[in-house]
């Protein structure tokens, strides 16, 4: 976590009650604060910390070298987000139903997450640093994984033929992930 003594800190603030006032904010850490709505807002160097964000609208919002540590980010849709810059690290974050879909995520590591039922269509997640997250039925078609390492990750189903895994890491254990639409056995 970064060091909070240079950062203005919001703590407790249901913005759904009481809207952001400010188009953009930089250096901001808020914590245990709840947002619906962070449409057309830029965050900079900023840090969401305990924080729900489950089905908030990001359109048109700047997420650059932002931070979400233990936030639920249930259904958001992040491929509404601007693309310029972005750059997020989502540590110990619930980030089911969530959509990455055509999103470079070039810059962003996923630590410690739960990301079942994700939507990575055609992302771009070559460069992404992945540990130990939970894919449950997360969707990777036509999605850039090459480089990735899954090696401390589980529950992934990623077909070879559809996606570029080129140079990905994998555990052997995990391998029937890759050959799900091949309807083979392995034992």
């Amino acid at each position: 976590m970064r060091n909070s003594r240079n950062f203005d800190i919001i703590e407790n603030k249901d913005f759904s009650i009481e809207p952001l006032l400010e188009s953009s904010y930089e250096q901001v850490r808020f914590v245990q604060c709840s947002f619906p709505d962070l449409s057309g807002i830029d965050f900079i160097d900023c840090v969401f910390q305990d924080c729900n964000l489950s089905n908030a609208s990001v359109k048109n919002c700047k997420i650059s070298d932002v931070e979400f540590i233990n936030c639920k980010l249930t259904g958001v849709n992040f491929s509404e987000s601007k693309d310029f810059a972005f750059a997020a690290i989502f540590e110990n974050c619930i980030l089911d139903y969530a959509i990455f879909e055509r999103k470079k995520l070039n810059k962003t590591g996923f630590s410690n997450c739960k990301i079942h039922n994700a939507d990575f269509t055609q992302a771009d997640v070559s460069k992404c640093k992945v540990h130990n997250c939970d894919f449950w039925d997360a969707v990777f078609d036509g999605t850039n994984l090459g480089g990735v390492d899954f090696s401390t990750s589980k529950n992934f189903t990623i077909d070879p033929t559809a996606n570029n895994i080129r140079k990905a890491k994998f555990l052997s254990s995990d391998l029937a992930g890759l050959l799900t639409k091949f309807d083979i056995i392995i034992k």
